[in-house]
C-alpha cells in the first residue's frame, strides 16, 4: 500500500516561497504574543507549569540559529553562550525564571537579528542535496517549531492574570437548521496512516504503512460543554466507576470537579477565557480536560476514545477511492472555511460547523478547533527513524504520554495535517485539548 496523499509543490523556487511565507507568518504571531503585553507580563511566570513568555522568544531565536545558520547556513555562532540557557532540556519550565535570561528588548533584537541572517541562508539554498535542505525541510521544521512555541504562549496567555490582552472575531456558526448525524460508521479495513512523502512531516510521522482497522462508529463532532455538562450533573466527578486509577487519584488529590477555568457561581457555570469571564458556551467543544477526563467522560457514555488510527482513518481515507488524503477535504491547504486554524479566532466553534472542511464519510471539525485526545500511547511507527535529532520524539514514546490529534484553534496550519501527532502526559489540562467517542460497529456491521 502507498502513500498516495499529494505532496507539497516540488519546484524550489515554490517551496522558497512557502517556506518564506511560513516563516513570516510564524514571526508576525511572536510578535502580536509577545508585544500584547508589557515587559514585567513578559518575564514574569504565570503558571509554574509555562515558561515566561521571553523565555520563549529567545528560544525561539536561539532554535533558528543552530539550526538555519550553524547547521544548514555553516555560520559562526552568535551567541553560543545562551545555548545552554534556552535548551528546552537542560531546565524545567518551572526553574526558567532563574536563569540569566536575555531582557525583553534585547531578546526581540536578537531574534530579528537572526531572523535576517536567515532569510540570506534561505535565498542561498538550493533546498535540495542534503537531508536538511531537502524541499526545505530546515526552513518548514524551523516554521513549525516557533508556531508551536506561539501555541505555547497563547497557553500562558490563558493562565495569565489580568484584563485581555487578545482579542480575535467569534467563528462563523454552523446552519443550526442541518441535521447531523450524531455519530458515522467508518468501515473497517486496511488503510495507509503516516507519509513518505509530505516533505515538511516531522519524524513521528514517517514512514507511510498499511493499518488494518476494524470497523467502529465515531462521533461525527467533537463533544460539547453541554453534552460534558451532563456527565458533572449525574454525578461523574464523584464515581470512581468511570476512571482510571491515576485519574481518579488526580480527581480526588486536587478536588476536580470541571474542566479547568470553570467555576459556578449563582447557579451556573461561567469560565475564564484568555482574562473574559463568560457563561460556559453549552454549543462549544468541550475545551482544557485531560486524557482522564476524556476517558471518564466516554466510559460514563458507554462509549470509548478512538484508537490513534481509528481517528487517521476517519480523517484521511476516502473509501470511495481508497486514497489516504492529506486532510478531510482532500489534498488541498486549509483555509478559513474548511478549518478552524491559526489564531484567527480565540475560541472552537461551535460543534457542526465548517461542513466544507467535513471528511468524505460527513465527520466534521477533525482539523481545528481543539485537539483531540486519543485512546493511544505514543509510539513510533514501524520503520521509524529520529531526524535531525533524537530530542524531538523518540525520548517521548513509551505509555506515559497519550497522542492528540488534529490540533486546535491555536494551530498555525504549517503545524498541522492529518499525519500530524501531538503528545502530552494524561493528566494535562492547560492545553487546548477536548475529544470525541468511539464504539466498537460489532460483528456482521461492514
Amino acid at each position: 500500500m502507498t502513500d498516495t496523499a499529494q505532496p507539497l509543490e516540488a519546484d524550489s523556487e515554490g517551496l522558497r516561497s512557502r517556506a518564506l511565507q511560513a516563516l513570516a507568518d510564524a514571526r508576525r504571531r511572536t510578535e502580536l504574543l509577545t508585544s500584547c503585553v508589557d515587559d514585567g507580563e513578559l518575564t514574569a511566570q504565570h503558571s509554574p507549569l509555562m515558561s515566561p513568555l521571553v523565555w520563549d522568544l529567545a528560544h525561539i531565536g536561539n532554535q533558528e540559529e543552530q539550526w538555519l545558520l550553524r547547521t544548514v547556513g555553516g555560520r559562526e555562532a552568535l551567541r553560543p553562550e545562551i545555548d545552554s540557557v534556552y535548551d528546552a532540556f537542560e531546565h524545567p519550565r518551572s526553574a526558567r525564571p532563574a536563569l540569566p535570561l536575555l531582557p525583553p528588548a534585547e531578546a526581540r533584537a536578537y531574534a530579528a537579528e537572526v531572523r535576517g541572517r536567515a532569510l540570506d541562508v534561505l535565498e542561498r539554498s538550493p533546498l535540495r542535496g542534503a537531508p536538511l535542505e531537502d524541499a526545505g525541510f530546515a526552513f518548514g521544521m524551523v516554521a513549525q517549531h516557533e508556531q508551536q512555541h506561539d501555541e505555547t504562549m497563547l497557553i500562558t496567555h490563558q493562565l495569565r492574570r489580568g484584563p485581555a490582552a487578545l482579542t480575535a472575531p467569534p467563528p462563523p456558526a454552523p446552519d443550526t437548521a442541518e441535521r447531523i448525524r450524531s455519530e458515522v460508521l467508518v468501515p473497517g479495513g486496511p488503510f495507509t496512516m503516516g507519509t513518505s512523502v509530505e516533505p515538511w512531516a516531522l519524524d513521528n510521522e514517517r514512514p507511510a504503512h498499511a493499518t488494518f482497522v476494524p470497523s467502529f462508529f465515531l462521533d461525527t463532532t467533537p463533544v460539547s460543554c453541554g453534552a460534558y455538562l451532563e456527565f458533572m450533573t449525574d454525578g461523574g466527578y464523584a464515581d470512581a466507576r468511570w476512571w482510571r486509577p491515576e485519574g481518579w487519584a488526580a480527581v480526588r488529590e486536587h478536588g476536580l470537579r470541571a474542566p479547568l477555568f470553570w467555576r459556578r457561581e449563582g447557579g451556573q457555570w461561567l469560565r475564564r477565557h484568555f482574562g473574559v469571564v463568560e457563561p460556559v458556551p453549552l454549543d462549544e467543544p468541550v475545551l482544557h480536560v485531560s486524557w482522564y477526563e476524556a476517558d471518564a467522560y466516554a466510559r460514563w457514555a458507554g462509549r470509548r476514545l478512538p484508537t490513534e488510527a481509528e481517528w487517521e482513518k476517519a480523517a484521511r481515507h476516502d473509501p470511495a477511492t481508497g486514497r489516504s488524503l492529506r486532510y478531510p477535504w482532500g489534498d488541498a491547504d486549509p483555509t478559513p472555511e474548511r478549518a478552524n486554524l491559526g489564531q484567527r479566532h480565540l475560541r472552537p466553534a461551535p460543534v457542526g460547523g465548517y461542513p466544507a472542511g467535513a471528511s468524505p464519510l460527513g465527520v466534521r471539525q477533525l482539523i481545528g478547533d481543539v485537539w483531540e485526545w486519543t485512546a493511544s500511547d505514543f509510539l513510533p511507527y514501524p520503520g521509524f527513524a529520529a531526524f535531525p535529532y533524537r530530542e524531538y520524539s523518540e525520548v517521548f514514546f513509551g505509555p506515559g504520554h497519550k497522542v492528540l490529534r488534529g490540533g486546535s484553534f491555536a494551530v498555525d496550519p504549517v503545524a498541522c495535517r492529518g499525519t500530524f501527532r501531538n503528545w502530552d502526559l494524561p493528566v494535562r489540562r492547560q492545553i487546548f485539548a477536548g475529544f470525541r467517542t468511539a464504539r466498537d460497529a460489532g460483528e456482521g456491521q461492514l
